[in-house]
């Protein structure tokens, strides 16, 4: 099973990381140089709950913590 929400099917997203060296010229350097450029993973904040799902079963699954937070789940007891 992947990490992706089942309410809003948050998931994994890729994205860069820019590596940079030198002084802003607004501070008085000569300007920031890129000196490497790396690829990364944007993981999302899902848990693993107990939810009660729409037939009234109590199952397991990855629930983002912004969705548990707004409560578009309801939590099993």
């Amino acid at each position: 099973m992947s990490k992706v929400c089942i309410v809003c099917e948050k998931h994994k997203v890729i994205g860069g990381h820019t590596a940079r060296r030198g002084m802003a010229r607004i501070k008085g350097g000569a300007g920031r140089k890129i000196t490497g450029r790396s690829r990364r993973t944007f993981k999302p904040n899902v848990h693993r709950v107990k939810i009660v799902d729409t037939r009234g079963r109590i199952t397991t699954a990855y629930v983002c913590a912004k969705c548990l937070k707004a409560g578009k789940v309801k939590k099993a007891r």
